[in-house]
């Protein structure tokens, strides 16, 4: 769920303004899924802009500080979140960790990159929810390390109901600076997009894993 609905338009005016999030439903994108999709997002360009990077900072940090107070540990997800959460570790003075999607190869192996203790409680942030797998693949390499997870922190989410469903599954929260509704909401209401292509939008997320443009 969005932390509130300021917040939400604002990040969403932010990510449109500096093209984190492009909307092009004419020709639409192609995921790494296979999905076509009149909307890319890449949230690692913030970390280019100062004022915007600091917004987003300091928006989840006391977002994190209100719902679950001071965790013993920052964990990002790698890559898109590893620059952010470092980020929000260091508002906060806490410890910083990032979860590959799996263990390397060589090395010490390790998943898991940085320090983390059997019980520590962990604040996992992300950048992005699609899906929502490689999130709780994340969440479940940590546990498997013994932290207690209190809850995730993004940036933000389609809000998808099969990324809904598996994080009910995993019984964890998430919460977000903004999702899908509030971006397209801001982006026709300062006429970034028209009519028509606000309703293709709404039209794609009803079901984008089978949208036809």
């Amino acid at each position: 769920m969005v932390l509130s609905k300021d917040t939400a338009k604002k990040t969403a005016e932010l990510l449109l303004q500096i093209n984190a999030i492009k909307l092009n439903p004419e020709n639409p994108f192609s995921w790494a899924s296979g999905w076509k999709s009149p909307i890319y997002c890449d949230n690692r360009i913030i970390l280019s802009y100062p004022p915007i990077r600091n917004f987003v900072r300091e928006e989840i940090a006391k977002q994190v500080e209100k719902l679950y107070g001071k965790p013993d540990v920052i964990a990002g997800v790698a890559t898109g979140a590893i620059g952010i959460g470092m980020l929000v570790a260091d508002y906060l003075g806490l410890p910083f960790i990032y979860v590959r999607p799996e263990a390397k190869s060589h090395g010490r192996q390790n998943q898991i990159e940085g320090a983390l203790e059997a019980n520590q409680t962990v604040v996992v942030i992300e950048d992005l929810i699609s899906t929502g797998k490689s999130s709780l693949n994340a969440v479940n390499a940590l546990q498997d390390a013994g932290a207690k997870i209190k809850g995730m922190v993004a940036i933000f989410t389609y809000g998808f109901d099969v990324a809904n469903e598996n994080f009910k599954q995993h019984n964890l929260e998430l919460h977000t600076l903004s999702d899908y509704e509030h971006l397209i909401e801001q982006a026709s209401e300062t006429n970034y997009i028209k009519e028509e292509q606000f309703k293709t939008l709404l039209e794609w997320k009803k079901n984008p894993s089978k949208w036809q443009q």
